[in-house]
């Protein structure tokens, strides 16, 4: 048909971390793919976190299955498109006696699979710049890996076109889907079914149907910290961790830490405020994060909350930070009821959103469900 850009059998509308997860999972079965992105390269939630594939806290049954499928998935195309492993595994220390408790009620579920608990002089032997004087407890996870978004996203882009004939459409705006027909910036293309995964942009494709989700969006706070001068065992959560994450926060035990947490902490509690710690090859330590939620988060990057994470910072590794040399905030989906949007706002049409910060430890998981879902609806119809 003239002026079409060609035919594919799926449109992946949107080139972050679920976007190109869905676009493996197609190109997987063999089906001719091509992603569609408004920017030149990555440059939203994809790239703006820790690179951090988190297992361990991530909430029970179908969050913490994707994450373990994901990263499965993450060593697999890693060691194909030549993505460094950072690192791995993970240390949440607990320096309150609720804090330990609610390592130890993690301990006894299903969800500790590759985890063990370390006393304090365990994990000081191990990491002797461990100082925290109130350290009760380390809870060690062997599931975790590191992988540096900002390397890790384009090379996945261009391996995907290289290994798997995947098609680019970078700098273009998709403004309608009708199947077979998506309506571009650059004009039409025709694809059987096609997926959208368009990160906080609720309003492009689809916003009515989006708009049952009560959708917002989440700002958060990064550092960037030089390198300390000795390498850590492993990524760092702290006692503001367990009440977040909901594989430790549903526990019943993490009432008692929640209700002191908010007598002892209360700033950081209302500015989201929790710790995670990795370090990059350089030795460079990226620290995070804040969470603020609204329709339009402002752009600003505050210094009162900087200084909240780097005293946890502080109070979790007994060190003082290193100097910061960069710093920069992210948005990604919120919503208060779930932590992944899967949406069917057509036959031949999946959306998906990660609504809880989790994109880059489930994406391969929900990739491989959308392109699931689509394909049953050709073998229905």
């Amino acid at each position: 048909m003239t002026n079409s850009l060609g035919r594919f059998d799926v449109a992946v509308v949107g080139a972050g971390i679920i976007g190109l997860a869905s676009a493996w999972a197609a190109a997987r079965r063999g089906l001719k793919v091509v992603v569609i992105d408004r920017d030149a390269q990555a440059n939203g939630a994809s790239v703006r976190n820790f690179g951090f594939v988190t297992v361990s806290g991530q909430s029970r049954a179908s969050m913490w299955e994707r994450a373990r499928r994901t990263r499965e998935m993450w060593r697999e195309v890693a060691a194909s498109a030549g993505i460094p492993i950072v690192h791995e595994g993970l240390w949440v220390t607990a320096r309150r006696p609720e804090s330990a408790a609610v390592l130890e009620a993690f301990m006894a579920t299903d969800m500790a699979v590759g985890c063990r608990l370390l006393t304090a002089a365990e994990a000081r032997r191990r990491c002797p710049q461990l100082t925290a004087p109130s350290l009760a407890a380390v809870l060690e996870s062997t599931t975790e890996l590191r992988i540096e978004s900002a390397q890790a996203i384009p090379r996945l882009a261009a391996w995907l076109g290289d290994a798997h004939g995947v098609s680019f459409m970078r700098g273009t705006v998709v403004s309608g889907i009708e199947v077979p027909a998506v309506h571009t910036s650059r004009g039409r293309l025709e694809a059987d079914f096609a997926a959208v995964c368009p990160g906080d942009d609720f309003t492009a494709l689809y916003a009515q149907q989006l708009s049952g989700y009560r959708l917002t969006r989440c700002k958060l706070q990064m550092l960037r910290l030089a390198d300390p001068g000795f390498k850590l065992p492993a990524a760092f959560m702290s006692d503001l961790s367990l009440a977040r994450y909901l594989g430790f926060a549903e526990l019943k035990a993490a009432a008692a830490l929640k209700a002191r947490l908010h007598i002892e902490q209360p700033h950081h509690l209302q500015h989201g405020v929790h710790l995670i710690v990795v370090q990059s090859a350089d030795g460079s330590l990226i620290v995070g994060d804040s969470h603020a939620y609204a329709d339009t988060p402002d752009p600003y990057s505050h210094e009162h909350v900087d200084a909240l994470i780097l005293e946890e910072f502080r109070a979790a590794l007994g060190l003082e930070p290193p100097p910061t040399i960069e710093r920069w905030t992210g948005t990604y989906a919120s919503a208060a009821d779930r932590q992944v949007v899967i949406g069917a706002p057509e036959a031949s049409v999946r959306i998906a959103i990660v609504t809880s910060g989790a994109g880059a430890s489930t994406a391969f998981a929900i990739g491989e469900e959308l392109i699931a879902s689509l394909l049953d609806t050709r073998a229905i119809l």
